[in-house]
């Protein structure tokens, strides 16, 4: 951006402003404005917006020292250069000046080479200074619509998840750049109970769209030739459809598992997802841990028609499921050091026998953990008893 170097000169002898004029004559890049009443110089600066101001110091009516004192009082002329005239070096009168906010001291009139180059010198410096903070501005403008598009997306994540219901706990907690993390459940048929959590690589409103996509295809049950009664068939069948390279090169990983009610039968295919962990057995105190692990890669980055496995396992009389995402452990803690994802299970595992409900426990102390409420990914979990 090209701007003028604009000098208010405020001083009360005509013959001091001529022969700044005749000095400045030549500079075609200067626009020259001239205040001969000290009362009116502050109305003057506010109209015509200097990027320098030339005042005197001895002036009747009003004390030089005190204009300064307004000027730097008052809003739009607080920050512009001020450079002090005065008949004679005065230390005292120098440092006075300074210490209420003048930028330069002239005795007057100096050099015309002298008092170009200082004009220019503290010109540039301002209208630097004003279009650092014009750029500082436009960014933290762009930043709050990004937040607010961030916010609204996951204000929309929110409201595709599902209404919680008997013996599922859940909790959703968007980081601030927000993840690509979903989830959902809902029954297949009288005998078939689907649930799933995915999370998108990267982060933002793009991953945040992906994981929709992907479970508005699950929820519709829209898969081709599918049995969504086989956990294998579905996620195979999405990575045939979200393949990386037409979803601008992102990808996510899955667990999707089914539960038949008739025989107590847990189906699922995990893929490329943190282990979902399963604690099955006569009661919750006696309840083992299976580890629910991944044995098929992330979806997208392996060529259409790759197979993905079923893994079955049976129930006991009881069962509680915990599925989730990676935001879940993956905590930088305090002092810098990353929460071992086997410190995460083991905790957990102390838990699960008082058959409580945990969801909200273990994000407290993740925060604590991490010594503050914002995580840095997506939180969210799913506590399931089957």
């Amino acid at each position: 951006m090209n701007r003028s170097l604009v000098v208010l000169l405020v001083d009360d002898q005509p013959i001091v402003a001529a022969q700044v004029k005749q000095m400045l004559a030549g500079e075609s890049d200067i626009v020259l404005h001239y205040c001969q009443e000290p009362a009116q110089a502050i109305q003057m600066a506010n109209e015509v917006q200097p990027t320098v101001i030339l005042q005197d110091l001895v002036m009747p009516d009003i004390d030089g020292l005190m204009l300064v004192k307004f000027f730097r009082a008052n809003k739009s002329t607080r920050d512009i250069p001020m450079i002090v005239l005065s008949s004679k070096e005065e230390p005292a009168i120098k440092a006075k000046a300074f210490a209420l906010g003048a930028n330069d001291y002239l005795v007057k009139l100096p050099d015309k080479l002298e008092v170009v180059a200082r004009i220019r010198y503290h010109s540039r410096g301002y209208i630097a200074q004003l279009e650092r903070n014009e750029a500082y501005e436009k960014l933290a403008e762009s930043e709050r619509h990004l937040a607010a598009e961030v916010a609204g997306a996951a204000r929309y994540v929110r409201s595709l998840l599902p209404v919680p219901t008997h013996g599922i706990e859940q909790l959703f907690v968007p980081s601030i750049q927000l993840g690509g993390d979903m989830f959902g459940y809902h029954d297949l048929d009288k005998d078939h109970f689907a649930l799933y959590l995915l999370d998108v690589s990267g982060h933002g409103v793009s991953s945040s769209l992906l994981a929709v996509s992907a479970a508005n295809v699950l929820s519709a049950r829209s898969l081709a030739d599918v049995d969504f009664r086989e956990p294998g068939q579905v996620v195979a069948r999405l990575n045939d459809v979200f393949q990386m390279e037409r979803q601008d090169n992102k990808y996510f990983t899955i667990i999707y598992a089914v539960f038949r009610r008739s025989d107590r039968t847990l189906a699922y295919c995990n893929g490329g997802h943190p282990d979902a962990l399963l604690y099955t057995g006569e009661s919750a105190s006696t309840a083992q841990l299976v580890k629910m692990a991944s044995t098929d890669p992330l979806i997208g980055m392996m060529p259409e028609g790759m197979p993905f496995e079923t893994v079955r396992v049976p129930l006991g009389p009881y069962a509680r499921l915990l599925l989730y995402s990676d935001g879940v452990f993956e905590v930088e803690r305090s002092n810098g050091t990353m929460w071992p994802h086997q410190e995460f299970i083991d905790h957990v595992s102390a838990l699960v026998p008082d058959d409580q409900p945990l969801l909200q426990r273990l994000l407290d102390h993740a925060r604590q953990l991490r010594g503050q409420d914002m995580l840095a990914d997506d939180y969210s979990f799913l506590d399931v008893r089957l």
